[in-house]
């Protein structure tokens, strides 16, 4: 009778560099955790609360109205043809969204600690998870909106089909920010203190409640390094028909890029120690 000899088999697990330290193909195969995550943030959101997703609709409406009354009956900030109510929500639902996103994406890793550190999955569905959490409230917002144009006599034109190009680079600038904030976070806890005030000024560096046309000639494009400044402008153009300031709108993107590519850098090298400093 012979035996048989094997040599034992090693398997080496190594540190990946693909895209965000998983490949798309598992990305894929992740896609139902991905799903499921979004769904239970949707869920417990409003969790507890008296009036419940209603929130999603009074948080515009009362923005909205403190805006007219101090930027379009104080302020007289000129929009133009189109109405200041509308044109201050189109700004707010772009604003909203990335505002909800960011915040909740960047507290990822902190509100899913036990999920992190006991199971293995691509890290960066928790940060992807909270954005597309976030796209449940503009499904509201976009409602209300819609019922906003139809009153004030907006009238779209064909420009409407580039709106959901403008805000599919608002979901990828705020899926960049809350992944890089996400993995921040964890190793610097002063982001998540340090998070609400800065919201506050991007808010205010962004054309939410008054037209970038204020800005100088001179100044116009540095104004667009913030992205959001192109996106919402872009945004703007496709719902009124107003003309598109595209140099405004080239200098967010290229902006976004350098954005996005921070964003997978720093969170790529530090996916690999976020379980073990969480």
């Amino acid at each position: 009778m012979s035996e048989r000899m094997t040599g034992p088999t090693f398997v080496k697990i190594g540190a990946r560099r693909a895209l965000l330290g998983a490949e798309l193909s598992e990305l894929w195969r992740y896609r139902e955790l991905l799903y499921f995550l979004a769904w239970r943030d949707v869920k417990i959101r409003y969790k507890q609360t008296l009036i419940g997703v209603a929130w999603v609709v009074l948080q515009p409406i009362i923005t909205v109205a403190i805006f007219t009354v101090l930027f379009a009956r104080v302020g007289a900030i000129d929009t133009g043809v189109i109405a200041y109510p509308v044109f201050a929500f189109a700004g707010l639902l772009v604003w909203l969204f990335t505002h909800t996103a960011v915040t909740a994406a960047g507290a990822g890793f902190l509100t899913n600690t036990n999920l992190v550190t006991k199971v293995y999955f691509p890290r960066v569905i928790v940060p992807l998870a909270a954005t597309l959490a976030a796209l449940f409230d503009v499904l509201f917002i976009a409602v209300l909106f819609a019922g906003f144009m139809v009153y004030y006599g907006v009238i779209p034109t064909a420009a409407i089909v580039l709106a959901p190009v403008f805000f599919l680079l608002a979901f990828i600038l705020a899926a960049a920010a809350g992944i890089l904030l996400s993995a921040l976070t964890v190793k610097y806890r002063d982001v998540k203190f340090a998070l609400p005030f800065a919201l506050q000024v991007w808010m205010i560096a962004s054309p939410v409640f008054y037209p970038a046309a204020i800005v100088s000639e001179k100044w116009r494009l540095w104004f667009g390094i913030n992205p959001l400044t192109g996106i919402i402008e872009g945004f703007r153009s496709s719902l009124f028909g107003t003309p598109f300031d595209w140099p405004l709108i080239a200098v967010s993107c290229i902006s976004l890029l350098v954005i996005c590519s921070v964003s997978l850098l720093v969170f790529t090298n530090m996916e690999d120690e976020l379980a073990d400093v969480i």
